[in-house]
């Protein structure tokens, strides 16, 4: 068994209003709190971001952002820096497959905002996967691996995350088997190795993220190189979340 602590992350994606923000964590955090085998974080919208900060105070529970920009101020109307986050959160998501997709976010734009969350003291969660057409062409080795080999390129520190969400199963209920998520999760380590060190690889968490549940979480985490998990729509319901949470306790 990995001596990785497990690591679930709860993404709510363009969800809640800032009331509805509150009262899901107020849903979670009591009994969340109370489970200490595993690092738990969540990533609300930014509207949401410093009113659950005061409501996490004291708590085990880590706050993420779902985003951020790599310049740390100016002209950039819109945008939030890492600047503005450090005050507010511990982590953030970079370079989620919809914002590759939807905002056509290249590699280098990530590798920039790699840069930024780390030059901020931000932990981020760096998002790497491949598309179905990808899948079913037998490219998904090589499109990862140019999405690690840029992403990561420049970096000095490898006090990070990696996420590895195959595209086809995001929202849309159709879970990679951990099998297979195993088979691609060893190939993402192998090839973090080659750009760190072995030993940094073995130490960095890798999550699985793309239509988590309660119902296959125990499959996933019962692979060596699956260390938590990058929870979309289920985070959005206490139970389902909590249920997540508990059973990756379990070692």
């Amino acid at each position: 068994m990995s001596k990785r602590t497990r690591v679930i992350v709860g993404n709510w994606k363009m969800n809640t209003v800032l009331d509805e923000a509150v009262e899901l964590v107020n849903g979670l955090r009591y009994e969340l709190d109370e489970i200490d085998t595993v690092e738990k974080i969540i990533c609300p919208p930014f509207i949401s971001l410093a009113k659950i900060k005061e409501l996490l105070q004291g708590t085990s529970i880590r706050l993420g952002a779902q985003n951020l920009f790599y310049e740390d101020k100016g002209a950039y109307t819109g945008e939030v820096s890492g600047a503005m986050l450090s005050d507010l959160c511990q982590c953030v998501i970079v370079g989620h497959s919809e914002r590759r997709a939807y905002f056509n976010e290249a590699n280098e734009i990530v590798n920039r905002k790699m840069k930024a969350a780390l030059r901020h003291g931000l932990k981020p969660i760096m998002c790497v996967g491949e598309n179905l057409e990808q899948n079913e062409s037998g490219t998904s080795e090589s499109v990862i691996s140019e999405q690690l080999r840029v992403g990561l390129s420049g970096l000095t520190s490898s006090n990070l995350m990696v996420a590895y969400e195959p595209v086809w199963a995001i929202g849309t209920g159709k879970a990679a088997t951990g099998m297979y998520a195993q088979k691609m999760m060893a190939f993402i380590r192998h090839q973090i190795g080659g750009i760190f060190t072995e030993t940094a690889a073995n130490e960095l968490p890798i999550l699985y993220g793309g239509s988590v549940n309660p119902e296959n979480i125990l499959e996933l985490l019962a692979e060596p190189d699956i260390d938590g998990a990058l929870v979309g729509g289920a985070s959005l319901k206490p139970g389902l979340f909590l249920s997540i949470v508990r059973q990756a306790a379990i070692k």
